[in-house]
């Protein structure tokens, strides 16, 4: 038997160890108990963030107040950008300092980042990409658009674009798909390097990516892959998952018959549903292609965003990017880009509620990286669909008495106990719509409402952040006026007792049996410091006449209520 040096192998053992300690310590997705959560630091961690303008984070000067601000709005989270052209201005030469510049200041506040690669696209353009790539069509080609004349938001910037020089590259040019992959390798390996303390928990791949103006690039390299058969890799996976495709998905397999195999046209037709399939496919494929080389450096959550379609007067692709991670094309973004984690919606359209359920389908779990500032929707998808986070865009314009920052002021006092009574199935959510009659949350045997009662508030002036222009947006900023609709996080903290935390409503309840009567038995307002409940007033009397939730602005309510016969 050979002598084995005793120092040698706890030198080993020690090695091995913290290996694995920083292996497990990576952000990551995963299951815990009823719900899908990210975990940092091996604890769940519910994003309360805000994403910056685009060029925000591109001079480190500019963004000097802004870090000041942001600390001020309660954020946990900052959503930054990363540009290739401003990483890697000459071919092979890179540039992290506005990358470092972020982790260290939002280090210094205990902040978590987000980070957006803006590569190939940024909102189904490519103005973000370097000159040298801008320059060279031939080793990068652009998507052909045919441009419909059917006006819209889409048509304006697919003709911009083109008059302008920036027609979107397109999918199948393998030496940009290249380049942008060994760019995006480099950005990660750098942030493994800088950022041992996992600042960066989540990275965006592209922005927006697909085609507007039409729904699919008839570029020459296109009309070649259009013309070819469908790649193995989607129809067998079409075909493994056919009983748990999305409806949508399956609707459009099997209008031919649930072909597995043939062209493009033959399996899908030739409408521009099947274009959409078609660019589905080869954006992400492509979109795995740079993801995948980011995770070889540093494996943590990554994830695509939509420009979200159909939608009110926008039916067809191509009036929203055409091949972008939609919730109808889910299934095709699961077969091609395996090395992406989660697929998050973009939300500015009147349907929160619906768009929040078609993202939260088939194991995607919820994250919202750009929405307006509307409170009631940030409860709403942290209460209902216990979302990883919710972001407002534009984060340096909201007001830091508002009430997007007043709710992370509170919530803020919760973590990680509201991730932990999520995970228990313990949380729910009630917001109002306009013209809605209050729909009721089931929760520790109750069937709970809001009902919009005159509330215990103040002058709704202090909560606006100024004049409004047509459309509710502010003088000067993307800062919307308050959420005017009754909303709140629910909670049951014990048998009987509920946290309601948010404003303009009343909390009414009945037996969800249907069996027995129930009435409110005490009503404590307070807040959460460090995870603990410190009461304030206890209330009674005739001010139970008008009970509830402050109006306009956000607070805490604890609730105790009795079942009698």
């Amino acid at each position: 038997m050979r002598y084995q040096n005793p120092l040698l192998l706890l030198f080993c053992f020690i090695a091995m160890n913290c290996a694995a300690q920083t292996a497990t310590s990576l952000p990551r997705v995963r299951q815990n108990g009823t719900v899908k959560q990210l975990f940092v630091d091996d604890r769940p961690f519910v994003m309360l963030a805000g994403e910056l303008h685009n060029s925000s984070a591109s001079n480190i000067e500019y963004m000097k107040p802004i870090w000041e601000k942001l600390g001020s709005l309660r954020l946990n989270t900052v959503i930054g950008t990363v540009s290739w052209e401003l990483v890697e201005p000459q071919e092979g030469k890179f540039d992290f300092a506005l990358v470092d510049a972020q982790i260290d200041q939002a280090r210094q506040r205990n902040m978590r980042l987000v980070l957006i690669w803006f590569g190939s696209w940024k909102n189904a353009g490519s103005s973000y990409v370097p000159s040298w790539v801008k320059q060279d069509r031939k080793r990068f080609p652009q998507m052909l658009i045919q441009v419909r004349p059917d006006g819209g938001l889409t048509t304006m910037l697919a003709n911009y674009m083109e008059q302008e020089g920036f027609v979107p590259l397109t999918p199948f040019g393998k030496e940009t798909m290249n380049a942008d992959a060994r760019a995006f390798r480099a950005l990660m390996k750098h942030i493994k390097e800088v950022d041992p303390q996992h600042t960066v928990v989540m990275m965006q791949v592209e922005n927006e990516a697909g085609s507007v103006g039409n729904s699919r690039d008839r570029s020459s390299l296109a009309e070649a892959a259009w013309k070819a058969p469908v790649p193995a890799e989607l129809t067998n996976y079409l075909t493994q998952h056919k009983d748990e495709l999305l409806p949508e998905m399956k609707e459009l397999w099997g209008k031919n018959g649930y072909k597995t195999g043939g062209t493009w046209e033959e399996i899908f037709g030739k409408d521009e549903r099947a274009d959409e399939a078609f660019m589905a496919h080869y954006m992400a494929r492509y979109i795995n292609t740079v993801a995948q080389a980011g995770k070889a450096e540093l494996g943590i959550p990554m994830y695509v965003n939509a420009w979200l379609g159909p939608q009110p007067n926008a039916d067809l692709p191509g009036q929203w990017p055409s091949g972008g991670p939609v919730a109808r094309v889910m299934d095709i973004y699961r077969a091609a880009a395996p090395s992406l984690d989660l697929f998050a919606p973009d939300i500015y359209v009147p349907d929160f509620k619906g768009t929040c359920a078609l993202y939260n389908r088939s194991g995607n779990p919820l994250f919202i990286p750009e929405a307006e500032d509307r409170a009631g929707n940030l409860f709403w998808a942290l209460g209902h669909h216990h979302a990883l986070g919710w972001s407002a865009f534009g984060v340096e314009d909201l007001d830091p008495k508002g009430q997007v920052a007043q709710a992370y002021k509170l919530l803020s006092e919760l973590l990680p106990q509201l991730a932990e009574w999520e995970a228990a199935g313990k949380v729910e959510a009630l917001l109002n719509l306009d013209n809605e009659k209050p729909q009721p949350a089931s929760l520790g045997g109750y069937r709970i409402t809001l009902s919009a009662g005159m509330g215990r508030g103040v002058d709704a002036s202090k909560s606006d952040s100024g004049p409004e222009l047509a459309g509710g947006v502010s003088l000067g900023s993307r800062a919307l006026p308050s959420d005017k609709r009754p909303f709140a996080i629910v909670i049951n903290t014990a048998p009987d007792e509920f946290l309601f935390i948010g404003s303009n409503g009343t909390p009414r309840f009945e037996v969800e049996s249907g069996k027995g009567n129930v009435i409110i038995s005490s009503e404590d307002e307070g807040v959460y410091e460090k995870g603990k409940w410190i009461p304030g007033r206890r209330i009674n009397g005739d001010e139970l006449f008008s009970p509830g939730l402050p109006k306009l602005n956000i607070g805490m309510l604890k609730v105790k209520v009795i079942q009698f016969q």
